[in-house]
């Protein structure tokens, strides 16, 4: 296995903060930082990604990035993370971050009437529970039903991702106070429960739909299930949330089969990183992630592999007194619990994926400075923007029936 995947797991935090501080003194000695202005984003200055959208036109089967921000930090241009798979007229959509339905309805549906916004749902699928890849989940939840989910009595949109963590995670920095606990009784539950709490805590609003206008119980169109790790996967969310194993099988149907593996952002337990086959080839969704020998050995030979990315640079210019607490704390996560621009490449070498494509990015790093994961690997590396269509496979002849942006 590849010396950076080996590695990411051994920085002590003394060697995390000596590389932030090295980033930082970079910064302070005059280079750019990019990230340093926030309302300004620009992967998509260059205008690849229109071009690379249209190279897409006509294959049956396309990667669809609705949106390709990192969050929590909101940014004017770019919206939350979440991606689609569109293999014919069937759409499968994995984590819904901020402004994912919006941009689902511009991608899918933008001239089709409202009610018919959702029909071609079959699925979604979470990472992991981050509110960054789940914050417009109760948006589907809530509003589906008017937009086009009343009408699947007969084929409830299925949904897929983590369960209940078990414990909650340890406070850092070691010694740190630790902060009130939220919802002391069930502290970490899994998408089932929090499907059933998002309904209730609408139960105001969804009792005068259905009661008022006729609207059918939502809970018979969205169906939440957690996905079962195997009795011999032995994991401790604050030991090894990602343990060696091998990719398990969570839905199939007549033009997919999409198969899971654990991936390791700690303290976040558990997190998946998800494989879509198809008939046109493969696409690998990496989640967030540090380097990950799991997520490479579902990635194998994969047509596509979206990864995130992140930018040490923009770690530094947010953080210029590395050893506040507080800052400390965070960049510990993200230099942790992500892969960095320099690392992403070796993965997607190691996994021998055709194409990498950059998501989960941060605001404000230049296009240039996303292609230097390009140094690490021998594929193409294409920086993800929202909306940006990515063919897989042989172009084909359009249908009529299907949609295509």
């Amino acid at each position: 296995m590849c010396d950076v995947i080996g590695k990411a797991h051994e920085l002590s935090r003394r060697q995390l903060l000596k590389q932030a501080g090295a980033t930082a003194a970079v910064a302070a000695a005059g280079a750019a930082v990019p990230g340093a202005a926030f309302g300004r984003s620009t992967p998509g200055d260059n205008g690849a990604g229109q071009a690379i959208t249209a190279r897409a036109a006509g294959c049956r089967t396309q990667l669809v990035l609705l949106g390709v921000l990192g969050g929590p930090l909101l940014d004017t241009n770019m919206h939350g993370i979440s991606s689609a798979v569109q293999v014919e007229d069937k759409i499968y959509v994995v984590d819904c971050g901020e402004g994912s339905w919006s941009q689902y309805r511009r991608a899918f549906a933008p001239e089709s009437p409202y009610t018919q916004t959702l029909s071609q749902l079959r699925s979604v699928f979470l990472t992991h529970l981050h509110s960054d890849h789940t914050v417009d989940y109760n948006n589907l939840l809530v509003l589906g039903g008017p937009n086009g989910l009343s009408a699947r009595a007969a084929n409830p949109v299925q949904v897929y991702g983590p369960g209940e963590r078990g414990s909650l995670p340890p406070v850092y920095p070691p010694g740190r106070p630790a902060p009130p606990v939220m919802a002391p009784q069930d502290p970490t539950p899994g998408i089932a429960t929090t499907t059933t709490r998002i309904f209730e805590a609408y139960s105001s609003d969804l009792n005068d739909r259905m009661r008022d206008a006729g609207q059918p119980d939502p809970r018979t169109r969205i169906l939440a299930h957690d996905i079962p790790l195997p009795a011999s996967v032995i994991a401790n969310a604050n030991v090894d949330p990602a343990p060696d194993m091998q990719p398990i099988s969570v839905y199939e149907d007549e033009v997919v089969k999409v198969s899971a593996t654990l991936v390791n952002h700690r303290p976040t337990f558990p997190s998946f990183g998800f494989r879509f086959d198809t008939a046109d080839g493969s696409i690998v969704f990496s989640g967030d992630t540090a380097p990950e020998k799991n997520l490479v050995e579902l990635a194998k030979g994969a047509d596509i592999l979206v990864h995130e990315a992140i930018d040490p640079n923009w770690i530094a210019s947010l953080f210029p007194n590395p050893n506040e607490p507080t800052a400390e704390a965070i960049i510990h996560h993200l230099l942790t619990a992500h892969t960095t621009i320099e690392q992403v490449g070796v993965v997607a070498q190691e996994a021998g994926v055709k194409t990498l494509v950059l998501n989960h990015i941060n605001a404000g790093t230049s296009h240039g400075r996303w292609m230097q994961a390009k140094e690490n690997f021998s594929g193409e590396v294409i920086v993800g923007e929202d909306l940006m269509r990515v063919g897989v496979g042989r172009r084909h002849r359009r249908s009529s029936e299907v949609i295509y942006r």
